[in-house]
């Protein structure tokens, strides 16, 4: 009887650099039930079942890393020098920080779609079936994140990612899987304070 194949390695891809300028200060550090947004992220997807995680930061990095502090092993940083020049900036240093890596994707999340949880994590993970893995979270119908991207597109999404829009142009040309997770998770990102 053969052995079944070994699921893929995917790596959490956390975009965390932003300033957060309609938040009033970046979201990495907004601070929810006593845990800052990036850390909560962060565990979300080592929970949901990703091998491991790479953080980018930017603005206020050296705060964020330390919210970071002692969430384990299997988390590490990398800093967006360019980051105000928009998220796109900040997924081609995350994708770059990937090279040499044994990962066969990417489970690219935002660090502002607090209500994201382990579930949703596991369902895209499901979604992973080696480098040539292309499937979008959806929530009700409307495409959003996490982005699970496999190695093989690792090249196309870095050349057009720009600006705000990340991913976006590759996608139009490469129509991602939709995995539906409005069963599980509003998945808007938040640009207002939460009421304490």
């Amino acid at each position: 009887m053969p052995t079944p194949a070994a699921p893929p390695s995917v790596t959490g891809l956390l975009l965390a650099a932003g300033a957060g300028r309609r938040m009033g200060m970046p979201k990495a550090l907004v601070v929810t039930d006593g845990v800052p947004w990036v850390r909560r992220a962060a565990d979300v997807l080592l929970a949901g079942g990703c091998a491991e995680v790479v953080v980018v930061l930017g603005a206020a990095a050296q705060e964020a890393r330390d919210a970071l502090a002692g969430v384990g092993p299997g988390v590490d940083v990398v800093v967006c020098p360019t980051w105000a020049e928009g998220m796109g900036e900040s997924l081609r240093t995350g994708l770059a920080a990937l090279r040499g890596r044994s990962a066969h994707a990417a489970l690219v999340h935002l660090v502002d779609l607090p209500d994201v949880g382990p579930a949703v994590v596991r369902r895209m993970l499901a979604a992973a079936d080696g480098p040539a893995s292309l499937a979008r979270a959806a929530y009700d119908g409307v495409p959003g994140h996490p982005v699970l991207l496999g190695s093989d597109h690792f090249a196309g999404v870095a050349e057009l990612a720009a600006g705000d829009a990340g991913a976006r142009e590759y996608l139009r040309g490469h129509p991602p899987t939709i995995v539906e997770c409005g069963d599980l998770a509003g998945g808007r990102d938040v640009d207002a304070p939460p009421r304490s």
